[in-house]
């Protein structure tokens, strides 16, 4: 784990439970996401740390880049992580926050690597798989990876279930030694 995910994960925590109470957990969602992308931008990074500009000049730069997509509560994150020279830390905690919304709301992430394209049957029968398994409503992301040679590998959490052509291989080998 990160130091940067370590740092933002009170904040995140904080955020959620704010959001989690007001019932805006969309709205922080679209926050968040929003102020991750500026700070990812290229170029970014160097001006928010820059020590030229004050934590208010870099507030209010911030928010101007935002075009007005900003409500009075993101504002003010903004000036709380401006005044610790924290903006480094949004990529993490719209992460860490979209994890802990999920989780409130009985979702779950998974990963589908494949070798290749999946239709949209196969994606959804696994889908339908892995909620039966869980328990929990399963989002899932789809990744090519032509090096598995065939089959593909599905993540969800710390469940990893390999039917790659290239994971049977590892397994042959391991069995052969």
């Amino acid at each position: 784990m990160s130091e940067l995910t370590t740092a933002a994960r009170p904040y995140a925590k904080a955020v959620f439970e704010i959001a989690e109470a007001t019932g805006s957990l969309d709205s922080w969602s679209d926050q968040l996401g929003l102020m991750a992308s500026i700070v990812s931008a290229e170029g970014s990074a160097s001006l928010l740390e820059s020590p030229k500009a004050s934590a208010t000049q870099k507030v209010d730069m911030f928010v101007d880049v935002a075009s007005g997509n900003l409500n009075e509560q993101s504002v003010n994150l903004l000036k709380s992580l401006g005044e610790n020279n924290r903006f480094a830390l949004l990529p993490d905690m719209a992460s860490l926050f979209e994890e802990l919304k999920s989780e409130s709301q009985g979702e779950v992430e998974g990963e589908l690597i494949a070798a290749a394209a999946v239709s949209q049957e196969q994606e959804s029968a696994i889908v339908t798989a892995l909620e039966k398994r869980l328990g929990r409503k399963v989002k899932l992301v789809t990744k090519i990876d032509e090096s598995l040679l065939g089959g593909a590998v599905i993540r969800v959490g710390d469940l990893v279930i390999d039917g790659s052509l290239q994971g049977r291989f590892q397994t042959m080998k391991s069995n052969l030694s």
